[in-house]
């Protein structure tokens, strides 16, 4: 288990026009050459934006872009035509493919935050594709096969007990509260990276704790 800690992320975005970013992984000015993917996951980007604040149109290719809104309501247009608006609880899935554009604002009168997370392909190309599923459960994984991974939310009250899938790769966010995974406490903003993972449980530590885990079965290419 390798843990990452919440203080550890680059810090990015513009807080001059309402947006701040916080990256998990290797991005843009930040390059990390050991810190560029763990399985399929290529970033996990913690975004808040202010109202009225947003990202303007640009591209993407090659990657499946998941969205989980933690608070707030996030505006999502393409260059497919979808438009969408994306509230908790929502998952949104927006496959680039061989390349799509798109826009993310913060529309609404609140303070938006958002953890959005890329994922490497198992094949590169095709057609751009987009789905979201309204008030996804805790007991119901989202898919992602392009990928070879499964999303699973896990919302937890104090001592509440779950387990956590077995998989070759293990990647676990803590969205908010705090959890402990196999006994290593982990706050919000943290995130653990798990190799063969097998037989774990996270146990959580207070009120509200919410945790976001993919279990992966293979590298993409």
């Amino acid at each position: 288990m390798d843990v990452r800690r919440a203080g550890e992320r680059y810090r990015g975005g513009d807080p001059a026009a309402g947006i701040e970013s916080l990256h998990a992984f290797s991005f843009g000015p930040h390059y990390d050459p050991d810190n560029l993917r763990f399985g399929a996951v290529l970033a996990c980007n913690e975004e808040r934006l202010a109202p009225g604040a947003g990202f303007d149109e640009h591209p993407h290719s090659h990657t499946e872009i998941v969205t989980w809104v933690v608070e707030g309501e996030l505006t999502h247009r393409d260059s497919a035509g979808h438009e969408s608006v994306v509230r908790p609880g929502d998952v949104q899935r927006l496959s680039s493919a061989g390349g799509v554009r798109h826009v993310e604002r913060n529309d609404g009168p609140a303070p938006l935050r958002f953890v959005q997370m890329w994922l490497a392909p198992l094949e590169p190309g095709g057609d751009p594709a987009y789905g979201i599923v309204h008030g996804i459960a805790d007991s119901t994984p989202y898919a992602v096969p392009e990928a070879g991974a499964m999303l699973h939310v896990r919302r937890l009250a104090p001592g509440e007990r779950t387990a956590v899938p077995d998989a070759r790769f293990l990647y676990a966010h803590v969205v908010r509260g705090a959890v402990e995974l196999d006994g290593v406490p982990l706050d919000a903003g943290d995130a653990a990276r798990v190799t063969d993972a097998a037989g774990l449980a996270a146990v959580a530590r207070e009120e509200g704790a919410e945790l976001l885990l993919w279990e992966m079965s293979a590298l993409a290419r």
